[in-house]
């Protein structure tokens, strides 16, 4: 009996059952048995009171509630039973009655065989979009700062392709005169300028690509899906070079002009007081000649190779696919998007690296100097790059989300009103 809970007397024999709900304990069986116990105890005090020991006093308690015979009690205690057993959640799942309380998102598809994983924030949201900046930092920041050193090499070749080469010879040229401490040049406007470009590019990215899906609507959306993913990522990438081209100018200065500052404390002030903050940005143009053909192959590349993938290559649909699994097809599609990337970008890549060496030179001063076939100089090592660094920023980013349970569309599929229109089954 519960604490504050006092039996009150029944015709003066019979106690009635206390409210003990607020312990949870109360079910069909604990019920019975409690009753059972009352129901002992008001036998005891008839038989103190009157002195007999005759079960005409069992016999005459069960039938004050509502017992006539045996056969009665034996249905009763029964039916507490088998109700007990039923309410009991460690009992067989076919009498078992499941209640579910937590919230589904309703961007998630429910599937009758297995629990979802409850989504931490709905898609589209400030904090949606807020963590996608967080992922597109850490991918961006974290993947070209691994791999300065050979960003370094590719550099080199391009303002100096006699000295440097190819790319095991600008390995070697740079170790020899400079040591290899030499190859983590540039490092930190690396890491800042990227992580501010991986914020913008990533996080904008999502942005647009729901702003202007709602412009097109859900038909348009799909018929027109490589169109908007080229114009989501073109959009976000132009703000995204305006965060990293400052940094940019610093780096490259950093990795191709011997003598001057060596580290982004140096170079910073120094560009500020020989240039003026025009100097951070006079390679914003050819930036964005290279970043935003990058970006757009880079995008729309990887979200066709990923339905393709699902489509051909996987053995099972996405749905089923364990998320180590589909982390896996993220991967082999940012690879494939990233040999693209840097074909397409690579010219205006070149463009840049001369620009930033050469003082009072312009876009066009140089795409002249370097002719066709200079712009491709350092392609190679590029391809490599840009391969391996594509494939792990779409990782990293598809680990962030699934690590802080952000909603991860699977590929688009027809709608059912674009199947009726056109007769697809």
């Amino acid at each position: 009996m519960t604490e504050g809970c006092r039996p009150s007397n029944h015709d003066k024999d019979s106690l009635k059952l206390c409210d003990v709900s607020s312990s949870n304990l109360i079910d069909p069986l604990h019920s019975f048995i409690v009753s059972v116990q009352l129901d002992i105890h008001v036998i005891r005090r008839r038989q103190a009171r009157t002195g007999s020991r005759s079960f005409s006093f069992i016999r005459d308690h069960w039938k004050d509630i509502g017992v006539n015979d045996l056969t009665s009690i034996s249905s009763v205690m029964s039916n507490s039973i088998v109700s007990a057993y039923r309410n009991n959640v460690f009992s067989n799942p076919f009498f078992t009655n499941a209640k579910c309380e937590s919230k589904v998102s309703p961007y998630r598809t429910i599937s009758a065989a297995a629990p979802k994983e409850e989504y931490s924030c709905e898609f589209g949201s400030t904090k949606f979009y807020a963590l996608c900046g967080f992922g597109g930092l850490l991918s961006c920041g974290i993947t070209h700062t691994a791999v300065v050193p050979l960003d370094m090499v590719k550099c080199r070749i391009q303002v100096d392709a006699a000295k440097y080469g190819g790319i095991v010879k600008g390995f070697k040229v740079t170790v020899a005169e400079e040591g290899v401490r030499a190859l983590a040049k540039g490092w930190a406007p690396t890491f800042f300028g990227y992580s501010m470009q991986g914020v913008c590019k990533f996080g904008f990215y999502e942005i647009f690509k729901i702003l202007y899906s709602d412009i097109l609507g859900e038909e348009n959306s799909y018929l027109w899906r490589t169109s908007l993913y080229l114009a989501a990522s073109a959009s976000a990438e132009f703000f995204a070079d305006i965060a990293l081209c400052p940094m940019e100018a610093i780096k490259v200065r950093i990795q191709t002009q011997p003598g001057w500052s060596t580290t982004l404390r140096e170079g910073f002030p120094r560009i500020m007081k020989e240039e003026g903050i025009s100097g951070f940005y006079k390679g914003l143009v050819p930036l964005w000649a290279r970043q935003i053909p990058y970006t757009m192959m880079k995008f729309a590349c990887f979200e066709r190779t990923v339905e393709v993938l699902y489509k051909y290559v996987v053995p099972k649909p996405r749905a089923e696919c364990t998320k180590p699994e589909q982390l896996v097809v993220t991967f082999a599609a940012g690879y494939i998007a990233g040999v693209f990337c840097a074909i397409v970008s690579h010219p205006a890549d070149t463009i840049v690296s001369k620009l930033n060496q050469a003082k009072g030179s312009n876009f066009m001063d140089v795409a002249k100097a370097l002719g066709l076939m200079g712009m491709w100089k350092g392609l190679f090592p590029r391809i490599i790059m840009i391969g391996t660094l594509t494939a792990l920023q779409w990782f990293i980013y598809d680990s962030v989300k699934v690590a802080f349970r952000l909603p991860r569309p699977p590929p688009p599929e027809m709608p059912e009103s674009l199947k009726k229109k056109l007769g697809v089954n």
